[in-house]
């Protein structure tokens, strides 16, 4: 029995002792790919336009990527170990833009100083045409505040004491009518009031004739000034025509002394020039011409309510104290 075990414990040492060997060898690691060789270096852009724009992968290199995408992954860790420059596209900062300087708001005299400057240099290019236009405009300014002043003297937008002693008259109360009229500076009141004083002094036939003489003489006085605005109103376009033709005549003459070496600009320049002076004109002439309009309307209106009260006042019988005193 003893020889048996002896036997079998010879047969199984050299098998335990090989398995122990075998089980106490260190493990090799896995092979490592390298890092020059085996793995795709990222290439640099050659220009900072092709780095911001990536072109799109060909079908091949989607392939190769999709093969590398594993070994990428362990460079990844692998450069940042070793300190390799890595291309990196850094953000600058952009700069901020400069506040902009808030607009300081212009005071009336550099405003009037302004305005003054560009009339001068107006004047100065516009010739002697526009200094004739210029005083025509000065008085154009006049008459019309001049006009409006008088109308409102002779009532010319108030009727409403000559209409009260035309219908106080046409009640038979002649007194109160030839007191609501009597010193007032109308024209209406003035023809009313020589038309009272004549009905009761002189036959119907003179007092007809009288009354018509004063309301003449009445308007004429109305339409003092409406002679000058339309003679301005007529003038004043013909003097910048003047001027115009006057100017263009020296563009020529400037551009014929200047020979093969003209500019056409000078040309331009003198036309615009000459034009300015018919701009100026049609500007005095309008205004002139809308007023003499104006205003003629106005008189034409004082006219229409003289002519009715006087008709009204004529054809009314006479009171009985007024007849026996023409008789």
């Amino acid at each position: 029995m003893k020889i048996t075990l002896s036997l079998i414990a010879a047969l199984m040492l050299p098998t335990l002792a090989l398995a122990q060997a075998e089980s106490s060898a260190p493990v090799a690691p896995p092979p490592v790919p390298s890092l020059a060789s085996d793995l795709a270096a990222p290439v640099a852009p050659a220009t900072p336009e092709e780095e911001r724009l990536p072109t799109p992968p060909s079908p091949d290199a989607a392939v190769e990527t999709g093969a590398q995408a594993p070994q990428e992954t362990l460079a990844a860790p692998a450069n940042g170990a070793d300190g390799a420059d890595v291309d990196t596209p850094t953000l600058e900062p952009q700069a901020l833009p400069a506040p902009q300087p808030e607009a300081v708001p212009e005071t009336f005299p550099a405003m009037a100083q302004q305005a003054y400057q560009s009339a001068l240099t107006f004047l100065r290019d516009g010739g002697p045409s526009i200094w004739a236009i210029a005083a025509l405009s000065v008085i154009t300014l006049a008459l019309i505040l001049w006009k409006i002043w008088r109308l409102a003297c002779l009532g010319a937008w108030s009727r409403g004491k000559a209409q009260q002693a035309v219908l106080a008259y046409e009640a038979g109360n002649f007194d109160r009518a030839l007191a609501l009229v009597t010193g007032r500076r109308g024209v209406r009141s003035k023809v009313v009031s020589a038309a009272l004083n004549a009905l009761r002094t002189m036959p119907e036939e003179h007092a007809r004739e009288e009354t018509a003489r004063v309301a003449k003489r009445e308007l004429a006085s109305a339409r003092g000034g409406l002679g000058a605005l339309e003679l301005i109103s007529t003038i004043a376009p013909l003097l910048g025509l003047l001027g115009t033709v006057m100017g263009m005549i020296a563009a020529f003459q400037a551009l014929q002394s200047a020979g093969s070496k003209a500019d056409p600009s000078m040309l331009a320049g003198g036309i615009w020039e000459a034009l300015l002076t018919t701009a100026a004109g049609m500007a005095v002439a309008i205004p002139a011409s809308a007023a003499l309009t104006w205003f003629e309307a106005v008189i034409d209106r004082i006219r229409r309510d003289v002519e009715d009260g006087a008709t009204r006042l004529f054809i009314t019988p006479k009171p009985q104290k007024l007849r026996l005193a023409a008789e």
